[in-house]
């Protein structure tokens, strides 16, 4: 949400799998469950609906929710049904960026979710008339919402109609979405949770090739992301570049193509 329509923010993580997180969030009054969201006037919310509804309200002009009336209504019952549902599908099909997975097969109740999900896309996409890549035309709540059910689809190899296919493929293909992806893959977990034990298969983008180095003498003078001092490298194309924490170096080897600081250095 805050990513998408560029809201001044900061991200502090917290040890969701390493059981870490009660402890790191013990300051912010009644949150115990992730994402948590403090406001400037010091409000602390542990809802994500509540996150969008307050997010809407501050920032009433920067898009969050399509302009005109009857779209605006159908995105937020869009997200309030994402919001609220779907409990099959959630417990079947975990979060899971990392890879694909083969051989998944709903349970019919499974399946009767994402056959409502694919009618409410479908549904969108009648009233708002969009013909891009988006439910309503511009990038909504609503597809912020739908975000991890249509990454769910990817992992799970979920069977689509070609329109719901398309808008699960803009998801995968979304900057921020790949971002989003590129930082999980800066921490392994051993064992990895919620492992299907599926055969697994590579996430769907194409993936410019780069790996830690611990030598060489990098072309960049700071690192690109912060401008401070470089302590870590990675190699990319035959070329040292240099980042300032393993973070930094980690989420670039992940997915390069995912930060335009870095592929503006890359092709410059």
């Amino acid at each position: 949400m805050l990513e998408k329509f560029d809201l001044p923010y900061r991200t502090t993580l917290v040890g969701l799998y390493a059981g870490t997180y009660r402890a790191e969030l013990a300051h912010l009054p009644g949150a115990q469950t992730v994402p948590a969201m403090t406001t400037p006037s010091g409000a602390v919310l542990t809802d994500s609906l509540a996150m969008a509804e307050t997010l809407y309200e501050e920032n009433p002009h920067a898009g969050l929710y399509p302009a005109d009336k009857t779209s605006r209504a159908m995105a937020r019952s869009l997200v309030a049904e994402m919001h609220g549902s779907f409990g099959a599908l959630r417990g079947a099909c975990p979060h899971n960026m990392d890879h694909v997975v083969s051989g998944f097969k709903p349970t019919p109740t499974v399946q009767e979710d994402i056959d409502r999900i694919v009618a409410l896309w479908e549904m969108a996409r009648n009233t708002s008339g969009a013909s891009g890549p988006w439910l309503f035309g511009e990038y909504s709540l609503a597809d912020v919402f739908y975000a991890p059910i249509a990454n769910r689809f990817t992992t799970y190899g979920i069977a689509l109609p070609v329109a719901a296919q398309a808008y699960v493929d803009a998801h995968a293909q979304d900057i921020s979405n790949r971002q989003w992806r590129a930082m999980g893959q800066t921490v392994i977990y051993d064992p990895f949770p919620h492992d299907s034990g599926l055969p697994r298969k590579p996430w769907p983008i194409d993936l410019i090739g780069a790996k830690p180095v611990d030598s060489g003498t990098p072309e960049n003078e700071a690192c690109l992301y912060s401008g401070k001092p470089i302590t870590h490298l990675l190699e990319c194309r035959g070329r040292i570049f240099g980042f300032c924490n393993a973070v930094c170096r980690d989420k670039t080897v992940a997915d390069p193509g995912a930060w335009p600081k870095f592929m503006t250095a890359l092709n410059g």
